[in-house]
């Protein structure tokens, strides 16, 4: 017998979407104010920020399509879909804030 979908499981899935936005907008401050030489980045970063959008969206896709080919519930399927995103944006906050500010 398939589980009950509880308001629970709804809001789980707003708060990842909530982390995700939040810890986007981090990752793109960070990466603009190293663009502007403010804050300390790799010299790979440029090309690290357009690769990883098309690896992270692909995992995205396949693993929600995963889901839906299993008989998941919708909510399920949109948790298994924003995973690999929540995870890449959790990873780049992390990774550009112990960088901090550009030593002059």
């Amino acid at each position: 017998m398939a589980r009950v979908l509880t308001p629970v499981d709804l809001w789980s899935n707003a708060f990842q979407a909530a982390m995700i936005v939040a810890e986007a907008q981090a990752v793109i401050a960070m990466r603009m104010w190293g663009l502007a030489g403010i804050w300390s980045v790799t010299p790979s970063e440029n090309s690290r920020m357009v690769s990883e959008k098309a690896f992270a969206l692909t995992r995205a896709a396949t693993d929600a399509g995963t889901a839906a080919l299993r008989g998941r519930r919708a909510d399920q399927v949109v948790a298994a879909a924003m995973k690999p995103i929540r995870q890449k944006t959790r990873a780049n906050a992390r990774r550009l804030a112990k960088r901090g500010y550009r030593k002059r």
